[in-house]
């Protein structure tokens, strides 16, 4: 879940830089037909949403060990 964040992040950022210079990801061009603003609204939330989720997101070795346990624990049973 982790690497989902750190794509979003990079993809709003790598936007941003893209847009300063007069060019944009040709799957981001619908950003900007309703307007500027709400173009780099949608790159700035694309930035938080990615950072948020790499904050909040569990740690993949710790959420894959913790189902090995359980599906250990419940073999044994």
């Amino acid at each position: 879940m982790k690497k989902l964040g750190v794509y979003l992040a990079i993809f709003g950022l790598g936007s941003i830089l893209l847009n300063l210079i007069g060019r944009e990801f040709i799957i981001m061009m619908w950003i900007d037909l309703w307007g500027p603003e709400v173009g780099w609204l949608i790159r700035i939330g694309m930035i938080v949403a990615g950072g948020a989720i790499m904050i909040l997101a569990p740690a993949e070795a710790a959420a894959s060990s913790s189902t090995s346990s359980e599906d250990a624990a419940a073999s044994d049973g």
